[in-house]
């Protein structure tokens, strides 16, 4: 069965040895780890991940047709879940910590990544994270404050992962080849992280802020609080500078007020 890259998913296949081969030894798998790869496509990297014999590996795929020749490619070797990454509920999957590979698509990719930074076990839930992203997202995943691509992926990201980043990769390295460069991170969950009421309020947060970023911070701070300049004097916050001047603490006890008064 031949199967055609469907944009509409944003498939774009791995097919250079050398990065499959990068990206599985990253992931220092024993016999002893369960595995879960996210889009695995035709099943280059799975066929790589097979080759460490983990102790189980199962695999999303969103694609039926995709589903049908990883069924018959590697028969009983793994598990296949045919379903929308964004609608699984990965906790189910295992109940032990998990290697969590994936190509994610590039027109999702932050949304998954959201999703998991908000589950509040995610230090238990999964014990690395070796991840493919669009370059301007993972770009935007790792600035720091004051830089230009700062912003709420940055914060999100930071509160909940270790992030490093590993490499960028040419589009020649993908069937069909996109017409953006991609890059590689590899993310451990922090065992310790700013604990909230609310996992969904430093997202509504960031939101407020950034929907606004070219605003001295004074605009935002007042939507969210009455007394914002006593806010503002408590937290050492100067009203004057924008988002991007405020570091991801800062945010952190931004929010924590919010909580306090709702």
């Amino acid at each position: 069965m031949v199967v055609r890259p469907k944009k509409s998913l944003g498939q774009n296949f791995l097919i250079d040895k050398n990065i499959i081969n990068i990206i599985t030894e990253l992931g220092n798998i024993s016999n002893k780890d369960n595995v879960l790869e996210i889009g695995p496509g035709t099943g280059n990297l799975t066929e790589h991940i097979l080759k460490k014999q983990p102790k189980k590996l199962v695999v999303i795929e969103k694609d039926a047709k995709l589903s049908i020749e990883l069924r018959e490619k590697f028969q009983n070797k793994i598990q296949i879940i045919n379903e929308d990454i964004l609608k699984v509920n990965e906790k189910e999957i295992f109940k032990e910590q998990m290697i969590v590979f994936g190509n994610l698509p590039y027109n999702i990719s932050s949304q998954i990544l959201v999703k998991w930074l908000k589950l509040n076990d995610l230090n238990l839930y999964s014990r690395k994270f070796i991840l493919m992203f669009q370059k301007e997202v993972a770009d935007r995943i790792i600035a720091n404050f004051n830089e230009k691509n700062y912003g709420r992926l940055s914060i999100l990201t930071y509160w909940k992962m270790n992030v490093k980043k590993i490499k960028d990769i040419s589009p020649k390295s993908f069937y069909p080849a996109p017409k953006v460069e991609s890059t590689i991170l590899f993310m451990e969950p922090k065992k310790k992280f700013f604990k909230f009421n609310n996992p969904k309020s430093l997202e509504y947060i960031t939101n407020i802020f950034f929907n606004q970023k070219r605003k001295m911070i004074k605009k935002p701070m007042k939507l969210l609080f009455q007394n914002f300049d006593i806010i503002a004097n408590k937290l050492k916050l100067d009203l004057t500078c924008r988002p991007q001047n405020l570091s991801p603490e800062n945010y952190f006890q931004i929010c924590k007020e919010y909580e306090s008064l709702h």
